[in-house]
Protein backbone atom coordinates (compact mmCIF):
# COMPACT_ATOMS: atom_id res chain seq x y z
CA UNK A 1 0.00 0.00 0.00
CA UNK A 2 1.22 3.53 -0.99
CA UNK A 3 1.52 5.29 2.58
CA UNK A 4 2.59 8.45 0.68
CA UNK A 5 -0.19 9.77 -0.85
CA UNK A 6 -0.46 13.70 -1.50
CA UNK A 7 -3.22 15.02 0.66
CA UNK A 8 -3.29 17.85 -1.31
CA UNK A 9 -4.48 15.90 -4.20
CA UNK A 10 -7.97 14.80 -2.54
CA UNK A 11 -10.60 16.84 -4.86
CA UNK A 12 -12.88 18.89 -1.97
CA UNK A 13 -16.09 17.11 -3.39
CA UNK A 14 -17.20 13.93 -4.69
CA UNK A 15 -17.27 13.73 -8.52
CA UNK A 16 -19.93 14.78 -10.96
CA UNK A 17 -19.75 11.51 -13.28
CA UNK A 18 -21.85 12.64 -15.70
CA UNK A 19 -20.59 16.21 -15.93
CA UNK A 20 -16.66 15.04 -15.61
CA UNK A 21 -15.67 12.25 -18.07
CA UNK A 22 -12.19 12.37 -17.95
CA UNK A 23 -12.12 11.92 -13.84
CA UNK A 24 -9.76 9.21 -12.47
CA UNK A 25 -10.84 5.63 -12.09
CA UNK A 26 -8.79 2.87 -9.82
CA UNK A 27 -9.67 -0.50 -10.43
CA UNK A 28 -8.86 -3.59 -7.97
CA UNK A 29 -9.46 -7.06 -8.73
CA UNK A 30 -10.09 -9.80 -6.61
CA UNK A 31 -10.83 -13.73 -7.38
CA UNK A 32 -10.81 -16.23 -10.66
CA UNK A 33 -9.82 -15.60 -14.24
CA UNK A 34 -13.17 -14.72 -15.02
CA UNK A 35 -13.30 -11.67 -12.37
CA UNK A 36 -9.42 -10.80 -14.29
CA UNK A 37 -11.04 -10.65 -17.90
CA UNK A 38 -13.92 -8.85 -16.82
CA UNK A 39 -11.75 -5.79 -15.44
CA UNK A 40 -10.00 -5.53 -17.77
CA UNK A 41 -12.90 -5.21 -20.25
CA UNK A 42 -14.16 -2.52 -18.31
CA UNK A 43 -11.16 -1.18 -18.06
CA UNK A 44 -11.04 -0.61 -21.62
CA UNK A 45 -14.87 0.86 -22.00
CA UNK A 46 -13.58 3.16 -19.47
CA UNK A 47 -10.29 4.50 -21.52
CA UNK A 48 -12.69 4.47 -24.84
CA UNK A 49 -14.90 6.80 -22.52
CA UNK A 50 -11.92 9.29 -21.69
CA UNK A 51 -11.74 8.28 -18.24
CA UNK A 52 -7.83 8.38 -16.72
CA UNK A 53 -7.30 4.68 -15.22
CA UNK A 54 -5.02 4.61 -12.36
CA UNK A 55 -3.36 2.78 -10.18
CA UNK A 56 -5.59 1.55 -7.56
CA UNK A 57 -3.30 2.58 -4.42
CA UNK A 58 -3.18 6.06 -6.02
CA UNK A 59 -5.80 9.06 -5.38
CA UNK A 60 -8.43 8.50 -7.81
CA UNK A 61 -12.08 10.38 -8.13
CA UNK A 62 -13.48 6.72 -8.28
CA UNK A 63 -12.79 2.98 -7.09
CA UNK A 64 -14.07 0.42 -8.45
CA UNK A 65 -13.82 -2.80 -6.52
CA UNK A 66 -14.47 -5.93 -8.49
CA UNK A 67 -14.90 -8.79 -5.55
CA UNK A 68 -14.24 -12.18 -4.68
CA UNK A 69 -16.95 -14.40 -2.47
CA UNK A 70 -15.32 -17.58 -2.29
CA UNK A 71 -14.11 -17.98 1.09
CA UNK A 72 -14.65 -16.20 4.51
CA UNK A 73 -10.82 -14.49 3.40
CA UNK A 74 -11.62 -12.95 -0.15
CA UNK A 75 -14.77 -11.40 1.88
CA UNK A 76 -12.23 -9.54 4.48
CA UNK A 77 -9.77 -9.07 1.73
CA UNK A 78 -12.79 -7.26 -0.08
CA UNK A 79 -13.42 -5.02 2.77
CA UNK A 80 -9.96 -4.44 3.16
CA UNK A 81 -9.99 -2.85 -0.02
CA UNK A 82 -13.09 -0.49 0.43
CA UNK A 83 -11.78 0.76 3.73
CA UNK A 84 -8.11 1.31 1.93
CA UNK A 85 -10.09 3.48 -0.80
CA UNK A 86 -11.89 5.47 1.57
CA UNK A 87 -8.77 6.18 3.15
CA UNK A 88 -7.01 7.11 0.30
CA UNK A 89 -10.02 9.58 -0.66
CA UNK A 90 -12.35 9.98 1.59
CA UNK A 91 -14.39 12.65 -0.93
CA UNK A 92 -14.18 9.70 -3.77
CA UNK A 93 -16.91 7.17 -5.32
CA UNK A 94 -16.44 3.83 -4.42
CA UNK A 95 -18.19 1.46 -6.24
CA UNK A 96 -18.26 -2.08 -5.24
CA UNK A 97 -19.30 -5.21 -7.82
CA UNK A 98 -18.58 -8.87 -8.26
CA UNK A 99 -19.29 -11.93 -6.30
CA UNK A 100 -19.24 -10.16 -3.34
CA UNK A 101 -21.14 -7.62 -3.78
CA UNK A 102 -23.83 -10.13 -5.26
CA UNK A 103 -24.22 -12.26 -2.11
CA UNK A 104 -23.73 -9.22 0.64
CA UNK A 105 -24.98 -6.23 -1.65
CA UNK A 106 -26.71 -4.50 2.08
CA UNK A 107 -23.84 -5.51 3.86
CA UNK A 108 -21.42 -3.92 2.08
CA UNK A 109 -23.66 -0.93 1.53
CA UNK A 110 -23.27 -0.52 5.15
CA UNK A 111 -19.45 0.08 4.79
CA UNK A 112 -18.31 3.35 4.88
CA UNK A 113 -18.01 5.65 1.67
CA UNK A 114 -19.55 3.11 -0.57
CA UNK A 115 -21.36 4.80 -3.25
CA UNK A 116 -22.90 2.12 -5.43
CA UNK A 117 -23.09 -1.80 -4.69
CA UNK A 118 -23.35 -2.76 -8.53
CA UNK A 119 -24.27 -7.30 -8.66
CA UNK A 120 -22.62 -9.51 -11.63
CA UNK A 121 -25.39 -9.48 -13.39
CA UNK A 122 -25.08 -5.53 -13.92
CA UNK A 123 -21.21 -5.69 -14.10
CA UNK A 124 -21.16 -4.55 -18.07
CA UNK A 125 -23.28 -1.30 -17.13
CA UNK A 126 -21.16 -0.03 -14.39
CA UNK A 127 -20.11 2.96 -16.31
CA UNK A 128 -23.35 3.59 -17.23
CA UNK A 129 -24.93 3.32 -14.12
CA UNK A 130 -22.28 5.56 -12.71
CA UNK A 131 -22.61 8.02 -14.68
CA UNK A 132 -26.43 8.53 -14.20
CA UNK A 133 -26.41 8.12 -10.25
CA UNK A 134 -25.87 11.62 -8.40
CA UNK A 135 -27.70 10.03 -5.11
CA UNK A 136 -24.96 10.64 -1.84
CA UNK A 137 -26.85 7.87 -0.29
CA UNK A 138 -25.39 4.41 -1.50
CA UNK A 139 -27.51 2.75 -4.16
CA UNK A 140 -27.47 -0.74 -4.37
CA UNK A 141 -28.55 -2.63 -7.78
CA UNK A 142 -27.90 -6.23 -7.11
CA UNK A 143 -30.44 -8.21 -9.62
CA UNK A 144 -31.75 -11.78 -9.57
CA UNK A 145 -28.79 -13.79 -11.77
CA UNK A 146 -31.15 -16.56 -11.90
CA UNK A 147 -33.66 -14.82 -13.92
CA UNK A 148 -31.01 -14.11 -16.45
CA UNK A 149 -30.66 -16.76 -19.36
CA UNK A 150 -28.50 -15.04 -21.79
CA UNK A 151 -24.63 -14.41 -21.59
CA UNK A 152 -23.78 -11.13 -21.05
CA UNK A 153 -20.71 -10.02 -23.68
CA UNK A 154 -18.30 -7.90 -22.23
CA UNK A 155 -15.59 -7.48 -25.33
CA UNK A 156 -12.18 -6.92 -24.79
CA UNK A 157 -9.98 -5.81 -27.71
CA UNK A 158 -6.19 -5.57 -25.95
CA UNK A 159 -4.48 -7.09 -22.96
CA UNK A 160 -1.58 -4.75 -23.18
CA UNK A 161 2.29 -6.24 -24.24
CA UNK A 162 1.32 -9.85 -23.34
CA UNK A 163 1.80 -12.36 -25.75
CA UNK A 164 -0.91 -14.00 -24.15
CA UNK A 165 -5.12 -13.23 -24.28
CA UNK A 166 -8.18 -14.70 -22.32
CA UNK A 167 -11.71 -14.90 -23.93
CA UNK A 168 -14.77 -15.58 -21.29
CA UNK A 169 -16.92 -17.74 -23.37
CA UNK A 170 -19.05 -19.17 -20.14
CA UNK A 171 -20.70 -17.76 -16.68
CA UNK A 172 -22.27 -19.44 -13.90
CA UNK A 173 -22.67 -22.84 -12.39
CA UNK A 174 -25.24 -25.38 -12.60
CA UNK A 175 -23.73 -27.87 -10.19
CA UNK A 176 -24.50 -26.38 -6.41
CA UNK A 177 -21.19 -28.63 -5.01
CA UNK A 178 -21.87 -28.02 -0.66
CA UNK A 179 -18.95 -25.86 -0.47
CA UNK A 180 -19.44 -23.32 -2.75
CA UNK A 181 -21.12 -19.96 -2.98
CA UNK A 182 -20.21 -19.22 -6.93
CA UNK A 183 -23.59 -20.62 -8.00
CA UNK A 184 -25.28 -18.58 -5.68
CA UNK A 185 -23.25 -15.23 -6.60
CA UNK A 186 -22.97 -16.25 -10.60
CA UNK A 187 -26.38 -17.68 -11.14
CA UNK A 188 -27.02 -20.21 -13.89
CA UNK A 189 -24.99 -21.23 -16.71
CA UNK A 190 -24.93 -19.36 -19.78
CA UNK A 191 -22.78 -19.41 -22.94
CA UNK A 192 -21.50 -17.20 -25.58
CA UNK A 193 -22.81 -18.03 -28.99
CA UNK A 194 -20.43 -20.32 -30.90
CA UNK A 195 -20.49 -17.78 -33.82
CA UNK A 196 -19.24 -14.79 -31.33
CA UNK A 197 -16.50 -17.73 -29.76
CA UNK A 198 -15.19 -18.20 -33.52
CA UNK A 199 -15.48 -14.60 -33.66
CA UNK A 200 -13.50 -13.39 -31.02
CA UNK A 201 -11.08 -16.32 -31.40
CA UNK A 202 -10.06 -15.06 -34.92
CA UNK A 203 -9.53 -11.33 -33.95
CA UNK A 204 -7.34 -12.00 -31.49
CA UNK A 205 -5.26 -13.83 -33.60
CA UNK A 206 -5.10 -11.18 -35.95
CA UNK A 207 -3.94 -9.26 -33.00
CA UNK A 208 -0.92 -11.58 -32.79
CA UNK A 209 -1.63 -13.21 -29.45
CA UNK A 210 0.12 -16.34 -29.37
CA UNK A 211 -1.89 -17.81 -26.83
CA UNK A 212 -5.74 -17.73 -26.32
CA UNK A 213 -7.01 -18.87 -22.60
CA UNK A 214 -10.65 -20.35 -22.71
CA UNK A 215 -12.40 -18.69 -19.54
CA UNK A 216 -15.46 -19.51 -17.67
CA UNK A 217 -17.00 -20.18 -14.23
CA UNK A 218 -17.84 -24.07 -15.41
CA UNK A 219 -16.19 -24.40 -18.70
CA UNK A 220 -17.34 -28.24 -19.34
CA UNK A 221 -21.31 -27.04 -19.82
CA UNK A 222 -20.07 -25.16 -22.47
CA UNK A 223 -23.25 -24.79 -25.40
CA UNK A 224 -25.32 -26.96 -23.23
CA UNK A 225 -28.16 -23.72 -22.74
CA UNK A 226 -27.36 -22.79 -26.99
CA UNK A 227 -29.93 -23.16 -29.71
CA UNK A 228 -29.14 -25.25 -30.76
CA UNK A 229 -26.92 -27.31 -27.99
CA UNK A 230 -23.59 -27.17 -28.39
CA UNK A 231 -20.25 -28.32 -26.50
CA UNK A 232 -16.62 -27.49 -25.55
CA UNK A 233 -15.64 -30.10 -27.91
CA UNK A 234 -17.58 -28.82 -30.79
CA UNK A 235 -16.71 -25.46 -30.21
CA UNK A 236 -12.74 -26.16 -29.96
CA UNK A 237 -13.03 -28.87 -32.82
CA UNK A 238 -14.66 -25.61 -34.90
CA UNK A 239 -11.68 -23.55 -33.86
CA UNK A 240 -8.79 -26.43 -35.08
CA UNK A 241 -10.80 -25.88 -38.15
CA UNK A 242 -9.88 -22.33 -38.57
CA UNK A 243 -6.29 -23.00 -38.95
CA UNK A 244 -5.45 -20.73 -36.59
CA UNK A 245 -1.72 -19.24 -35.78
CA UNK A 246 -1.91 -19.19 -32.22
CA UNK A 247 -2.45 -21.65 -29.64
CA UNK A 248 -5.28 -22.69 -27.05
CA UNK A 249 -5.22 -23.32 -23.92
CA UNK A 250 -8.19 -24.37 -21.68
CA UNK A 251 -8.76 -23.59 -17.92
CA UNK A 252 -10.30 -25.72 -15.39
CA UNK A 253 -12.68 -28.99 -16.46
CA UNK A 254 -14.83 -31.32 -14.32
CA UNK A 255 -13.49 -34.38 -14.54
CA UNK A 256 -16.78 -36.07 -15.47
CA UNK A 257 -16.99 -33.62 -18.30
CA UNK A 258 -13.18 -34.54 -19.76
CA UNK A 259 -14.84 -36.76 -22.83
CA UNK A 260 -12.73 -39.23 -25.47
CA UNK A 261 -13.42 -36.22 -28.15
CA UNK A 262 -12.13 -33.49 -25.99
CA UNK A 263 -8.92 -35.71 -25.61
CA UNK A 264 -8.64 -36.50 -28.79
CA UNK A 265 -9.14 -33.11 -30.19
CA UNK A 266 -6.13 -32.53 -27.82
CA UNK A 267 -3.78 -35.75 -29.36
CA UNK A 268 -4.48 -35.05 -32.94
CA UNK A 269 -4.04 -31.30 -33.47
CA UNK A 270 -1.60 -28.46 -32.83
CA UNK A 271 -4.11 -26.25 -31.38
CA UNK A 272 -4.80 -27.21 -28.23
CA UNK A 273 -1.89 -26.81 -25.31
CA UNK A 274 -1.24 -30.26 -24.07
CA UNK A 275 -2.57 -29.14 -20.76
CA UNK A 276 -5.64 -29.89 -18.28
CA UNK A 277 -6.30 -28.19 -14.82
CA UNK A 278 -8.99 -30.86 -13.06
CA UNK A 279 -10.14 -30.31 -9.82
CA UNK A 280 -10.19 -32.87 -7.36
CA UNK A 281 -11.23 -31.56 -4.35
CA UNK A 282 -10.55 -34.58 -2.29
CA UNK A 283 -9.14 -38.01 -2.40
CA UNK A 284 -11.83 -39.45 0.68
CA UNK A 285 -14.74 -41.21 -1.11
CA UNK A 286 -16.87 -40.39 1.83
CA UNK A 287 -15.71 -36.42 1.65
CA UNK A 288 -16.90 -36.15 -2.11
CA UNK A 289 -19.58 -37.28 -1.15
CA UNK A 290 -20.45 -35.25 1.33
CA UNK A 291 -19.27 -32.46 -0.78
CA UNK A 292 -21.89 -33.35 -3.52
CA UNK A 293 -19.30 -34.21 -5.97
CA UNK A 294 -20.22 -36.37 -8.64
CA UNK A 295 -17.40 -39.23 -8.66
CA UNK A 296 -15.43 -40.86 -6.35
CA UNK A 297 -11.72 -41.91 -6.14
CA UNK A 298 -11.89 -44.83 -8.38
CA UNK A 299 -13.23 -42.93 -11.31
CA UNK A 300 -10.74 -39.83 -10.87
CA UNK A 301 -7.84 -42.18 -10.89
CA UNK A 302 -9.47 -44.15 -13.79
CA UNK A 303 -9.70 -40.49 -15.81
CA UNK A 304 -6.20 -39.74 -14.95
CA UNK A 305 -5.16 -42.58 -16.63
CA UNK A 306 -6.88 -43.03 -19.75
CA UNK A 307 -5.72 -38.70 -19.48
CA UNK A 308 -2.21 -40.55 -20.12
CA UNK A 309 -2.58 -43.14 -22.04
CA UNK A 310 -3.99 -41.02 -24.89
CA UNK A 311 -1.85 -37.74 -24.58
CA UNK A 312 1.45 -38.77 -23.08
CA UNK A 313 3.04 -35.39 -22.45
CA UNK A 314 -0.02 -33.85 -21.49
CA UNK A 315 0.50 -32.05 -17.91
CA UNK A 316 -2.53 -32.38 -15.58
CA UNK A 317 -2.90 -30.01 -12.76
CA UNK A 318 -5.02 -30.36 -9.62
CA UNK A 319 -7.19 -28.60 -7.17
CA UNK A 320 -7.07 -30.66 -3.45
CA UNK A 321 -9.50 -28.79 -1.11
CA UNK A 322 -8.59 -28.98 2.80
CA UNK A 323 -10.51 -28.84 6.16
CA UNK A 324 -13.77 -29.75 5.06
CA UNK A 325 -16.20 -30.04 6.45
Amino acid sequence: MNKTSDKSEIPPTKPDLATEPCCKVGIATLGCKVNRYESAALEEELQKKNFSVVPFNSIADVYIINTCTVTAFSDFQSRQLIRRAHRMNPQAKIIVTGCYAQIAPRDVAMLDGVSMVIGNSLKHQIIELMQNNADASPCVLSGDLFRQKEFCNMPLASFGDRTRAFLKIQDGCNSFCSYCIVPFARGHSRSMASEDVLSAVNKLEREGYKEIVLTGIHMGLYGHDLQPATDISRILQKMCELNLDTRIRLSSIEPNEITADLLNIIKDGELLCPHLHIPLQSGDDKILQLMKRDYDTIFFRDLIEKVHSTISDIAIGVDVMVGFP
